[in-house]
């Protein structure tokens, strides 16, 4: 079951977040302000955040936003699930819902964006498989050798 996300969501989802091992401590504290954010003003400006319910317990979330100064492109900025419930059509699930939000919305570019580090290749494995295509590659973005990948669908 997916809902908005509410304040009291905010300490689980950044547990699920660090537990994947996948985002660094800089980003858990880059979450913990997204969701404040969100909170306090951001969902008035059209950002949009879900959590993922099974069996009441938090499993996932996903936070998308339009994109400032474009016309009709959105991000996802975040996108995670429980490392003990991958690659059981949870993500996609999340995925899928944000697209039709985007649509729904006028939406008409969703772009996502990732690391080159090994660790993700799992994740640009799963944007390929849902027909997102490789828009940009900026090398050396995050640190030297760690390239920023970024993927891209249209909405419409």
């Amino acid at each position: 079951m997916l809902r908005p996300t509410v304040p009291a969501d905010d300490a689980a989802l950044l547990i699920l977040a660090r537990d994947t091992g996948v985002f660094r401590p800089i980003e858990i504290t880059a979450l913990e302000e997204v969701l404040r954010d969100y909170h306090a003003h951001n969902r008035a400006l059209g950002h949009q955040c879900v959590t993922c319910l099974d069996d009441g317990r938090i499993v996932g979330f996903a936070y998308f936003a339009p994109a400032a100064m474009t016309d009709r492109t959105w991000y996802l900025y975040w996108i995670a699930v429980s490392k003990q419930l991958q690659a059981r059509g949870i993500g996609a699930q999340m995925l899928r819902h944000c697209e039709t939000a985007i649509r729904e919305a006028g939406g008409r570019l969703l772009l996502i964006e990732t690391s080159s580090l090994p660790h993700y290749d799992l994740t640009r494995k799963f944007y390929l498989k849902h027909g997102y295509q490789t828009a940009a590659l900026l090398p050396d973005y995050y640190a030297d050798g760690d390239d920023m990948v970024v993927f891209g669908k249209r909405m419409r």
